[in-house]
């Protein structure tokens, strides 16, 4: 409520994007105005006919308006971005085409291939701890028009999608599809991390990753111990890794 006057300092009131800061001015405009035309002190419009007075249409108009200005709401992944750059930083040289990109987390731990052909290029937090370890083809999912796809051919089986800090959103229409998923941000108690428990999906939340491409088989250490609330609290690491197949 402070905030509708100004209380900045207090409140932290800075958005994130210019999208944000015009959507939450009109808001308050709005609430504003119709304060004032209530003729009401401000318990007696919140607590009384706040709920009357302010419609859905109210807030479709404010929406229209920003549209019609030209403004356009951008993915919430991109946040996430701007704050943790390093989790999703593509190979260098690398742009976005999915046939060559590939996150390069600079504290994904990495070590060559064994005998038995398994390079370390990865590690995240594990969701569920399972009997045995996943193994998958990667595939990056980034963007709405790739979701259409999905949908309208279907998800490859043995999918494991590699995904920004957008993917509880962004795939939910495609995610019971998902053989695994390796997200970038996120921790086990994001709405990532507790949907893919619902559906059994393997899933390493805030993982750093390093040279995995578009089509490599992968294997995610998914009897690794499930990362806890306590382990987040207290800071300590409780990682599974993950390895890219070369043989």
């Amino acid at each position: 409520m402070a905030r509708l006057y100004g209380d900045s300092d207090k409140y932290g009131d800075q958005c994130g994007t210019p999208v944000v800061e015009a959507f939450h001015g009109a808001i308050k405009e709005l609430v504003r105005r119709k304060l004032a035309e209530s003729g009401q002190d401000w318990n007696d419009f919140v607590f009384g006919t706040a709920f009357e007075l302010i419609t859905a249409s109210d807030f479709r108009a404010i929406d229209q308006k920003l549209l019609d200005y030209g403004h356009r709401y951008v993915w919430s992944a991109l946040k996430s971005q701007q704050e943790r750059p390093e989790a999703y930083t593509a190979a260098q040289g690398v742009g976005e085409d999915l046939a060559t990109f590939s996150f390069e987390h600079p504290e994904a731990p990495k070590a060559p291939a064994d005998a038995a052909g398994l390079e370390l290029c990865g590690c995240g937090d594990n969701v569920v701890q399972y009997d045995t370890d996943l193994v998958g083809t990667a595939r990056y999912i980034r963007s709405s028009a790739m979701v259409l796809t999905y949908l309208q051919n279907g998800v490859p089986p043995g999918t494991i999608a590699v995904i920004d800090d957008s993917g509880g959103t962004l795939t939910a229409p495609i995610l019971e599809q998902f053989t695994g998923v390796l997200c970038a941000g996120g921790t086990v108690r994001s709405h990532l991390g507790i949907l893919t428990r619902e559906y059994g999906i393997p899933c390493f939340m805030n993982s750093k990753l390093s040279g995995i491409r578009e089509g490599d088989t992968v294997r995610i250490e998914s009897t690794a111990t499930a990362k806890t609330a306590d382990a987040y609290q207290k800071g300590v690491e409780m990682t599974g890794r993950v390895w890219r197949v070369t043989k």
